[in-house]
């Protein structure tokens, strides 16, 4: 099976905390085989890319400006989309599943879209969302990287049965 893309998206001013997870993160998906995708500037995006580098994986950076020399040094491919923060639907919309790490609005935003094309997002430490009209909270809930990675599995087949 081809690998699948993962996006990990999160604040660019994130905590220790959430830092500590996204670089943890990425490591986990390098080793499982899986393209790691991230907005590709700093906070989370470069803790993941950082972590998927030191595991020897591949990750993709879809940058909001135009200057590739704004990227995470750690990014394999750093592309410019000049798009600012409509790149967000970019990230959503190449992943086979979201990992939101802590988040502020565009992360917010990014778990929107994610969800409105249905795909899959599993929040560490991140939004919580609800409408009357909906049973549960539709992000898929994870208390630690184990578990993150857990709950990825479920949702990917490509994933399934690789420790």
């Amino acid at each position: 099976m081809a690998a699948p893309y993962v996006a990990v998206i999160g604040a660019s001013n994130a905590t220790e905390w959430e830092l500590t997870m996204a670089e943890q993160l990425g490591g986990q998906l390098a080793a499982e085989g899986a393209v790691v995708v991230c907005g590709g500037l700093g906070g989370v995006m470069n803790a993941v890319a950082r972590g998927a580098e030191a595991a020897g994986g591949l990750s993709i950076g879809l940058l909001p400006g135009d200057d590739r020399a704004d990227a995470s040094r750690h990014l394999t491919v750093a592309l410019a989309t000049g798009f600012g923060e409509a790149r967000n639907a970019i990230v959503a919309r190449s992943a086979d599943a979201v990992i939101a790490v802590g988040g502020e609005f565009g992360t917010l935003s990014e778990i929107a879209l994610a969800l409105k094309m249905g795909t899959p997002v599993i929040g560490l430490g991140t939004w919580e969302l609800g409408r009357d009209d909906l049973d549960r909270d539709p992000i898929l809930r994870a208390e630690t990287v184990e578990d993150a990675m857990a709950q990825l599995r479920r949702v990917l087949p490509q994933l399934q049965g690789r420790t």
